[in-house]
């Protein structure tokens, strides 16, 4: 992978990470487009450049994720977490698999756009407004729903925020609610993925990392990037959701599960 490539997935994680619209499936579309060959290091790039993503959730909710006086943020956030953990671990290599089947992941976007352009209509009248009045309950059960996005496709926070509407949570709660949820799944995720997971080498990843400068290079730049535009994605999606509600990224996701088809030859 080379400097351009490198700063084009960056891009893309940026942009799609907390859209609804699923970033795995947009990081294989732009891979294949664009000639990028799959090798460990890519591999790890694609997982690992969610750091600087996460630390955008944290720029600009610093007051929320450094209030220490108020426990129950972090113990929602633990609790919540904790289902993604254990069946993260338990399926990893179910995953790893799933991820190159590019058919499944075109028709989980084109059913998650379903449930997108309708879920507004379903869950009209939300109980809960503030993020402070989420219960315990409500916080573990929206950590279930984002176990759905284990399947490539799905969107790990259109999952989480499907839950938490389910939960009753208003559509700008159960976004703001995803995103802090997003900073502990993906911390666990990278540091798993640098820290403990071998691939197909049997090499660690920060052994990867670590074996050519350059790699190294790459992946900080690839973090600062995400970092940026992950933040101007949040602010975006945010000022979407107010005004027009979900709607317009379930039509994006079935048109971009449709083109997927077709790019891979699925539709002849």
């Amino acid at each position: 992978m080379d400097l351009i490539q490198a700063i084009l997935l960056a891009i893309v994680e940026g942009l799609t990470e907390y859209l609804p619209v699923s970033s795995t499936a947009h990081m294989i579309f732009v891979s294949s487009a664009y000639g990028i060959q799959e090798d460990e290091f890519v591999k790890l790039f694609q997982t690992a450049i969610q750091f600087g993503a996460i630390l955008a959730v944290v720029a600009l909710y610093w007051r929320k994720f450094f209030d220490f006086s108020k426990l129950n943020f972090y113990k929602k956030l633990v609790l919540a977490v904790i289902p993604a953990l254990v069946l993260g671990k338990l399926f990893d290599e179910a995953i790893d698999q799933v991820l190159g089947e590019t058919i499944y992941i075109a028709i989980m976007l084109i059913i998650g756009g379903f449930v997108l352009i309708f879920i507004d209509k379903y869950f009209k009248n939300p109980k809960t407004t503030k993020e402070e009045d989420i219960t315990v309950k409500q916080a573990v059960t929206i950590g279930f729903w984002q176990c759905l996005a284990m399947m490539p496709g799905t969107s790990r926070s259109a999952a989480s925020i499907i839950g938490g509407m389910q939960q009753g949570l208003s559509r700008q709660v159960a976004a703001e609610f995803s995103f802090f949820l997003a900073v502990p799944t993906m911390a666990a995720v990278t540091v798993y993925s640098i820290v403990l997971k071998k691939y197909e080498s049997g090499r660690i990843g920060y052994e990867i990392l670590l074996d050519n400068p350059d790699n190294l290079k790459l992946f900080l730049l690839g973090n600062v990037i995400a970092f940026i535009v992950s933040i101007i994605a949040i602010k975006f999606f945010i000022g979407i959701i107010k005004k027009y509600g979900f709607k317009p990224w379930g039509y994006y996701r079935i048109i971009a599960g449709a083109l997927l088809l077709l790019y891979f030859g699925y539709l002849k």
